[in-house]
Protein backbone atom coordinates (compact mmCIF):
# COMPACT_ATOMS: atom_id res chain seq x y z
CA UNK A 1 0.00 0.00 0.00
CA UNK A 2 0.73 3.34 -0.64
CA UNK A 3 1.52 6.69 1.54
CA UNK A 4 -1.01 8.13 0.16
CA UNK A 5 -3.56 4.99 1.66
CA UNK A 6 -2.40 5.75 4.88
CA UNK A 7 -3.02 9.53 4.67
CA UNK A 8 -5.83 9.55 2.67
CA UNK A 9 -7.38 6.78 5.77
CA UNK A 10 -6.18 9.43 8.60
CA UNK A 11 -8.05 12.16 6.50
CA UNK A 12 -11.26 10.14 6.20
CA UNK A 13 -11.26 8.62 10.14
CA UNK A 14 -11.36 12.34 11.13
CA UNK A 15 -15.42 13.34 11.04
CA UNK A 16 -15.96 9.93 13.11
CA UNK A 17 -13.45 10.24 15.76
CA UNK A 18 -14.43 13.41 16.36
CA UNK A 19 -18.16 12.78 16.39
CA UNK A 20 -17.16 9.79 18.69
CA UNK A 21 -15.44 11.86 20.93
CA UNK A 22 -18.55 13.92 21.17
CA UNK A 23 -20.78 10.47 22.10
CA UNK A 24 -17.71 9.52 24.33
CA UNK A 25 -17.41 12.35 26.71
CA UNK A 26 -21.20 13.72 25.90
CA UNK A 27 -19.78 17.20 25.02
CA UNK A 28 -21.52 18.99 22.33
CA UNK A 29 -20.27 22.21 22.83
CA UNK A 30 -19.66 24.87 20.55
CA UNK A 31 -16.13 24.49 20.79
CA UNK A 32 -16.11 20.88 19.41
CA UNK A 33 -18.70 21.42 17.02
CA UNK A 34 -16.54 24.01 15.21
CA UNK A 35 -13.99 22.14 15.66
CA UNK A 36 -15.28 19.24 13.80
CA UNK A 37 -16.60 21.59 11.33
CA UNK A 38 -12.94 22.78 10.65
CA UNK A 39 -11.19 19.67 11.15
CA UNK A 40 -13.98 17.64 8.98
CA UNK A 41 -13.98 19.85 6.14
CA UNK A 42 -10.02 20.17 5.84
CA UNK A 43 -9.93 16.80 5.67
CA UNK A 44 -12.35 16.30 3.10
CA UNK A 45 -11.03 18.75 0.80
CA UNK A 46 -7.91 16.69 1.32
CA UNK A 47 -9.23 13.82 -0.17
CA UNK A 48 -10.97 15.58 -2.92
CA UNK A 49 -7.22 17.40 -3.87
CA UNK A 50 -5.59 13.56 -4.00
CA UNK A 51 -8.61 12.97 -6.60
CA UNK A 52 -7.92 15.61 -8.62
CA UNK A 53 -4.28 17.11 -8.07
CA UNK A 54 -2.25 14.48 -6.13
CA UNK A 55 0.84 14.64 -4.36
CA UNK A 56 3.04 12.36 -6.61
CA UNK A 57 5.21 11.93 -3.35
CA UNK A 58 2.75 9.95 -1.69
CA UNK A 59 2.86 7.22 -4.36
CA UNK A 60 5.59 5.41 -2.53
CA UNK A 61 4.59 1.71 -2.12
CA UNK A 62 5.23 0.42 1.81
CA UNK A 63 4.55 -2.78 3.94
CA UNK A 64 1.33 -2.25 5.72
CA UNK A 65 3.25 -2.33 8.89
CA UNK A 66 5.37 0.14 7.68
CA UNK A 67 2.81 2.30 6.81
CA UNK A 68 0.93 1.76 10.00
CA UNK A 69 3.79 2.26 12.64
CA UNK A 70 5.61 5.46 10.36
CA UNK A 71 2.50 7.07 8.64
CA UNK A 72 -0.63 6.47 10.11
CA UNK A 73 0.29 6.39 13.67
CA UNK A 74 2.49 9.30 13.55
CA UNK A 75 -0.77 11.11 11.88
CA UNK A 76 -3.16 9.93 14.77
CA UNK A 77 -0.98 12.19 16.88
CA UNK A 78 -3.12 15.20 15.33
CA UNK A 79 -6.37 13.12 17.41
CA UNK A 80 -4.95 14.68 20.53
CA UNK A 81 -6.49 18.20 19.90
CA UNK A 82 -9.74 16.81 19.29
CA UNK A 83 -9.11 14.58 22.03
CA UNK A 84 -8.31 17.24 24.86
CA UNK A 85 -11.50 19.28 23.78
CA UNK A 86 -13.64 16.75 24.18
CA UNK A 87 -12.63 15.07 27.27
CA UNK A 88 -12.08 19.28 29.07
CA UNK A 89 -14.88 19.92 28.16
CA UNK A 90 -13.40 22.92 27.03
CA UNK A 91 -14.90 26.97 27.47
CA UNK A 92 -13.06 29.18 25.14
CA UNK A 93 -12.94 33.00 24.96
CA UNK A 94 -14.64 34.81 22.20
CA UNK A 95 -10.93 35.38 20.81
CA UNK A 96 -10.25 32.27 20.77
CA UNK A 97 -12.83 31.22 18.12
CA UNK A 98 -11.73 34.28 16.24
CA UNK A 99 -8.02 33.15 16.36
CA UNK A 100 -8.71 29.58 14.97
CA UNK A 101 -10.89 30.68 12.18
CA UNK A 102 -8.72 33.22 11.24
CA UNK A 103 -5.85 30.69 11.17
CA UNK A 104 -7.49 28.05 9.28
CA UNK A 105 -8.66 29.92 6.77
CA UNK A 106 -5.08 31.38 5.98
CA UNK A 107 -3.61 27.92 6.33
CA UNK A 108 -6.73 26.38 3.80
CA UNK A 109 -5.72 29.12 1.34
CA UNK A 110 -1.97 28.81 1.58
CA UNK A 111 -1.91 24.63 1.92
CA UNK A 112 -4.57 23.98 -1.11
CA UNK A 113 -3.68 27.25 -3.76
CA UNK A 114 0.25 25.80 -3.17
CA UNK A 115 -0.40 22.58 -4.33
CA UNK A 116 -2.70 23.16 -6.76
CA UNK A 117 -0.28 25.61 -8.68
CA UNK A 118 2.57 23.25 -7.99
CA UNK A 119 0.67 20.12 -9.87
CA UNK A 120 -0.20 22.54 -12.77
CA UNK A 121 3.08 23.25 -13.34
CA UNK A 122 5.08 20.56 -13.37
CA UNK A 123 2.55 18.14 -14.76
CA UNK A 124 4.19 18.69 -18.17
CA UNK A 125 7.71 19.36 -17.47
CA UNK A 126 9.77 19.84 -14.20
CA UNK A 127 11.00 23.58 -13.50
CA UNK A 128 11.94 26.17 -10.90
CA UNK A 129 7.97 27.21 -9.14
CA UNK A 130 8.88 30.86 -8.63
CA UNK A 131 6.08 32.68 -8.68
CA UNK A 132 2.19 32.90 -7.58
CA UNK A 133 2.05 31.31 -4.22
CA UNK A 134 5.88 30.63 -4.65
CA UNK A 135 6.98 34.39 -4.76
CA UNK A 136 8.12 35.31 -1.29
CA UNK A 137 8.05 31.33 0.11
CA UNK A 138 9.44 28.35 -1.51
CA UNK A 139 7.18 26.52 1.07
CA UNK A 140 3.93 27.99 1.03
CA UNK A 141 2.18 24.28 1.63
CA UNK A 142 4.04 23.90 4.78
CA UNK A 143 3.15 26.88 6.08
CA UNK A 144 -0.48 26.71 5.38
CA UNK A 145 -0.35 23.07 6.78
CA UNK A 146 1.00 24.87 10.08
CA UNK A 147 -1.61 27.66 10.24
CA UNK A 148 -4.38 24.87 10.04
CA UNK A 149 -2.76 22.68 13.07
CA UNK A 150 -1.98 25.83 14.95
CA UNK A 151 -5.76 26.62 14.43
CA UNK A 152 -6.64 23.17 15.24
CA UNK A 153 -4.58 23.64 18.92
CA UNK A 154 -5.98 26.68 19.51
CA UNK A 155 -9.28 25.56 19.59
CA UNK A 156 -8.05 22.66 22.35
CA UNK A 157 -6.30 25.24 24.79
CA UNK A 158 -3.47 22.79 25.76
CA UNK A 159 -0.26 23.41 25.42
CA UNK A 160 0.37 19.63 23.88
CA UNK A 161 -0.98 19.77 19.91
CA UNK A 162 1.25 22.97 19.68
CA UNK A 163 4.14 20.49 20.57
CA UNK A 164 2.67 18.12 18.40
CA UNK A 165 2.81 20.62 15.87
CA UNK A 166 6.44 21.65 16.49
CA UNK A 167 7.61 17.98 16.10
CA UNK A 168 5.85 17.60 12.97
CA UNK A 169 7.73 20.38 11.63
CA UNK A 170 11.05 19.73 12.94
CA UNK A 171 10.78 15.65 11.55
CA UNK A 172 8.88 15.81 8.55
CA UNK A 173 8.89 19.70 7.27
CA UNK A 174 12.46 20.62 7.81
CA UNK A 175 13.91 18.13 6.16
CA UNK A 176 11.50 18.25 2.99
CA UNK A 177 12.76 22.19 2.66
CA UNK A 178 16.16 21.04 2.96
CA UNK A 179 15.64 18.28 0.24
CA UNK A 180 13.42 21.07 -2.14
CA UNK A 181 16.35 23.19 -1.42
CA UNK A 182 18.88 20.63 -2.54
CA UNK A 183 16.74 19.88 -6.00
CA UNK A 184 15.95 23.29 -7.11
CA UNK A 185 19.67 24.48 -6.77
CA UNK A 186 20.44 22.79 -9.90
CA UNK A 187 17.94 25.92 -11.58
CA UNK A 188 20.16 28.73 -12.92
CA UNK A 189 17.46 31.16 -11.47
CA UNK A 190 17.87 29.89 -8.35
CA UNK A 191 19.86 32.02 -6.14
CA UNK A 192 18.26 35.16 -7.13
CA UNK A 193 14.93 33.07 -6.20
CA UNK A 194 16.28 32.25 -3.02
CA UNK A 195 17.44 35.69 -1.94
CA UNK A 196 14.06 37.03 -2.55
CA UNK A 197 12.31 34.12 -0.60
CA UNK A 198 11.95 32.55 2.87
CA UNK A 199 11.89 28.63 3.05
CA UNK A 200 8.70 28.49 4.62
CA UNK A 201 6.89 31.79 6.00
CA UNK A 202 6.55 34.46 2.86
CA UNK A 203 8.75 37.34 3.03
CA UNK A 204 6.86 40.38 3.70
CA UNK A 205 9.14 42.81 1.51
Amino acid sequence: MTDGFFINLHKALVIPVVIGLMIGFDNYSREIWLYLGLHGSYSIIWLLKQAWFPDRRFDVERPIWIGVIFVFLPLASYYVAPLLLAWRHVALPAWAFGAAATMFTFGVFFHYAADAQKYFELRDRPRLIDDGMFTRTRNPNYFGEILIYCGFATLSAHWLPFVIVALWAAVFFVPGILAKDKAMAKYPDYAAYKARSWPLVPRPW
